[in-house]
């Protein structure tokens, strides 16, 4: 950011701040980590594709990506606020896996009498269990914030006692099946309202190839939402005089991004469409989005995690604050949870057990900082998807576990190590 005066004189006025574009090397170390966490995560993906013969890129099998890792992406949204702070939150699988117990066992494990059988029903289930997540997250937030408790020692208090706790309500077994409605929050799919449409010059195999309308509508209108809110947010950032990236570069990034969520979206619609879920990671990915740039609470987070003192000195309340993250974390541990369980159709005593590794290393992996006050969402949902990827196609090509563990830590690390070398480098 630059400021030009007509004159240096006494009472000679200052012109407003302008706005210029750096230059494409400097737009690039500026955006390293961004622009190379998209990179790497098309590299990883076209390597997979190559080394699995083209299985990763089957529609089925991207579907299966996207299915497999809904519940960590979820998580890693409210594990980004918890981390940006300041803090880690070690409890989330554990409390993933005895909501979903908990969900089990109201569907399907009591008995209720029949004036309170309306407790079984899916959807009053689902607000009991994410009311119940809300609680813990609140109850783990309470002590950490007000009573100055280390947010490592409370949490992992937690995980030991809903790993029990869910042990104790399942009493050691599996239960289920679900009802079909609540496995719809998994498995199921957006009916195609539009209808489908065919392809007859992309035939495969002697079979016309047949889209799902309605999927690749809503990829347009995305992406179309997508450009626009870049366009506007370009011209705010140089109305108010901070640089921006060169505007070919910003043209190649929005086109790279609109062809690959264009491509995922054929991909998709040409099997059965959007996962229901898939929306509804959509949805909350939007919301915090709109939580980190555009609202107060979120500026509030990374001023927690920037400096605790600073922002306790300018005004934000920090204990207030850092309660309510650990209530949203708890609600969306709650929400994965159900997810994972409505996958698996059952609820079993080790649902939920290493998650938050995951989720952890998603989040570090997507650019957050140990030290918080630095993260975005879409760093987060890209380094889930690094994990998500790896996993399957490790899996396919048929790597041992133990490689695969190994393979994950060396990426968290050097993910790490190259947050330091940014910072070193920019101190």
């Amino acid at each position: 950011m630059t400021t030009e005066t007509a004159s240096t004189g006494p009472g000679a006025a200052a012109q407003p701040t302008q706005s210029h574009e750096l230059s494409l090397v400097g737009a690039l170390r500026a955006n390293m980590r961004d622009y190379g966490l998209l990179l790497a995560l098309i590299l990883i993906m076209l390597f997979f594709q190559y080394f699995t013969n083209g299985v990763l890129f089957k529609p089925v099998n991207l579907t299966n990506i996207i299915l497999q890792n809904s519940y960590i992406i979820v998580m890693s949204l409210g594990m980004l606020l918890v981390i940006v702070a300041g803090h880690i939150d070690l409890s989330v699988g554990s409390v993933s896996g005895f909501v979903g117990a908990l969900a089990a066992m109201l569907m399907v494990g009591w008995d209720f009498p029949p004036e309170l059988a309306f407790l079984a029903h899916p959807l009053i289930a689902g607000a009991i269990c994410l009311v119940v997540g809300a609680a813990i997250g609140a109850a783990q937030g309470y002590i950490i914030a007000y009573h100055r408790v280390p947010a490592f020692i409370v949490t992992l208090a937690g995980m030991l006692i809903f790993k029990g706790l869910s042990l104790a309500i399942l009493a050691g077994k599996s239960v289920g099946p679900f009802p079909a409605e609540f496995q719809m929050l998994s498995a199921g799919f957006i009916p195609d309202v539009i209808g489908p449409t065919t392809l007859p010059w992309l035939a495969e195999n002697g079979q016309n190839v047949v889209l799902h309308t309605t999927t690749m509508v809503i990829a347009i209108l995305a992406i179309v939402g997508m450009a626009f809110s870049s366009i506007r947010t370009r011209a705010r950032r140089k109305a108010r005089g901070y640089d921006v990236e060169p505007f070919s570069l910003f043209v190649i990034k929005n086109v790279v991004i609109a062809a690959l969520v264009l491509f995922f979206a054929y991909m998709l619609a040409s099997y059965r469409g959007l996962p229901n879920v898939l929306v509804v990671m959509g949805v909350l990915i939007a919301v915090f989005v709109f939580l980190t740039k555009r609202m107060t609470f979120g500026r509030r987070i990374y001023a927690l995690g920037g400096n605790l003192k600073a922002a306790a000195l300018s005004g934000i309340k920090t204990e207030r604050t850092t309660f309510y993250i650990f209530a949203i974390m708890g609600a969306l541990a709650a929400l994965a949870g159900m997810i994972y369980a409505a996958r698996l159709n059952s609820a079993t005593p080790k649902a939920g057990q290493g998650l938050e590794l995951d989720v952890i290393a998603a989040v570090f992996i997507g650019g957050a900082s140990a030290l918080g006050g630095v993260g975005q969402v879409a760093g987060a949902v890209i380094g889930a998807f690094i994990m998500g990827v790896m996993n399957n196609g490790m899996s396919i090509m048929g790597v041992n576990i133990d490689w695969q563990q190994m393979i994950k830590g060396v990426v968290l690390l050097a993910a790490v190590f190259f947050d330091l070398y940014n910072k070193n480098r920019s101190a």
